[in-house]
């Protein structure tokens, strides 16, 4: 790929405790409802459990594919037909085996095996139609595949909470290599026991609403839901604004920047002073070729969990200094939805840089006000913050050190970036 070529994000389906369709999720997160956020006594064994919940009636998957049938897969359907045209079109253009699907998921369909397993100590017997690769990893990037019939690579990035930021990075490297033309990635976790209890067994679940950043946090709230997008080159020409005018079209938005890196410290604890955080986040800003002052906005991992916040702070320091971007935790408003997290919280930053954003609003940060004095303070985003947004953040921090950070771009911007670029090779020649 040559310096006039980006990777754009063409197409996006989403569904998560905001909405189900690009206006109403954004509304909804600039307005920081927690309507999504829902009281449930059947999760975990000995209290309810507050969690964000998609609450519409999920499609019935298709007869021939009731091999699929899990919620997690209901899911995906729903969101796989918001984005079913563009893909039809792209067969079309590409041929189905020039189109990859890279999905991240840490749950899969592990509800239908805990069903499964209770039919099964009530009756002593599984039910007739359940089978155990409902519920591995790769269920729900199979069923993507078998249901729009596409040939190409297709694989399940599982790394817990940086699960499908981390697929981004893979859709890259597949496009760069021109082993495929376009890539569907994204992320999907639907609400499980075994998920909950778990966290619950670690004393990481909020007794209430999480509080990310505040003195008196006290956990997480699990959610669920997915995001799916269509990533695609695009060359110089498919960004000038006078083409984009012309065609009526919708402002290219570009995945600028991606950074992974591995803490190395612990399987379930980040390094204390986030030094994997900071490398992911300054690689990023590295292939975006981004100064730290030109993020406009950082959607935090903020989980809520004292090491996380006390990590991601001062990460965030070390990379920004005194250009701190303004910043946000949405995880109160949906929950942590785990191996969708990353994928759903991106698709936040897409909106916020997409023509639905008429106000260029940024998502408030829902919590107590009260900043914990041990970790230093981030210009957390007030309700009704405005901001002009051309480059946007992303941070997601998984167990086992795994970090990835997005950087999406506004096609105006990227062309700055790539203007950079041309500049920094012209020195690099001039000096040489």
């Amino acid at each position: 790929m040559n310096s006039t070529t980006q990777i754009a994000i063409t197409h996006l389906g989403l569904c998560c405790p905001l909405g189900q369709s690009p206006q109403a999720v954004l509304d909804n997160l600039v307005q920081a409802s927690i309507a999504g956020m829902q009281w449930r006594d059947d999760l975990l064994f000995e209290h309810p459990v507050l969690v964000g919940q998609v609450d519409v009636e999920l499609p019935v998957i298709p007869s021939a594919l009731k091999r699929f049938d899990t919620r997690n897969n209901q899911l995906t359907l729903l969101i796989a037909r918001q984005i079913e045209q563009a893909v039809e079109q792209a067969k079309a253009r590409y041929g189905c085996e020039r189109i990859g699907i890279i999905i991240g998921t840490s749950t899969s369909g592990i509800a239908t095996g805990e069903a499964a397993l209770s039919e099964h100590e009530t009756h002593g017997e599984f039910p007739k139609e359940y089978d155990y690769a409902k519920q591995e990893l790769g269920d729900t990037s199979q069923f993507l595949q078998a249901y729009f019939e596409l040939t190409g690579p297709c694989y399940t990035v599982s790394t817990a909470c940086s699960s499908s930021a981390k697929v981004f990075a893979s859709a890259k490297r597949l496009i760069d290599a021109e082993i495929c033309d376009m890539v569907i990635v994204g992320g999907i976790d639907t609400l499980c026991k075994l998920t909950l209890n778990g966290f619950y067994s670690l004393e990481s679940i909020s007794s209430g609403h999480c509080q990310p950043f505040s003195a008196n946090r006290d956990g997480i709230n699990i959610g669920e839901g997915g995001a799916l997008f269509l990533l695609e080159k695009v060359t110089l020409e498919k960004l000038a604004p006078e083409k984009t005018a012309k065609d009526g079209e919708e402002k290219v938005i570009i995945l600028s920047g991606i950074g992974e890196s591995s803490d190395a410290h612990h399987i379930s604890a980040p390094h204390p002073e986030g030094r994997g955080a900071v490398n992911a986040m300054q690689a990023a800003l590295t292939m975006a070729n981004l100064k730290p002052e030109q993020i406009d906005y950082l959607n935090l991992h903020g989980t809520a969990t004292p090491k996380n916040d006390a990590m991601e702070s001062r990460a965030v320091h070390q990379v920004f200094s005194n250009n701190l971007p303004a910043a946000s935790s949405t995880k109160p408003l949906t929950g942590h939805t785990l191996g969708a997290a990353g994928a759903i919280e991106a698709a936040f930053c897409y909106l916020l840089l997409s023509d639905y954003n008429t106000h260029q609003q940024l998502p408030p940060q829902v919590w107590d006000g009260k900043q914990d004095p041990n970790d230093p303070s981030l210009p957390l985003v007030a309700k009704g913050q405005q901001a002009s947004i051309n480059h946007v953040m992303s941070n997601s921090f998984a167990f086992g050190g795994s970090n990835a950070s997005l950087i999406l771009s506004r096609n105006s911007s990227s062309r700055e970036a790539l203007k950079n670029i041309d500049n920094d090779s012209t020195e690099t020649n001039q000096d040489a």
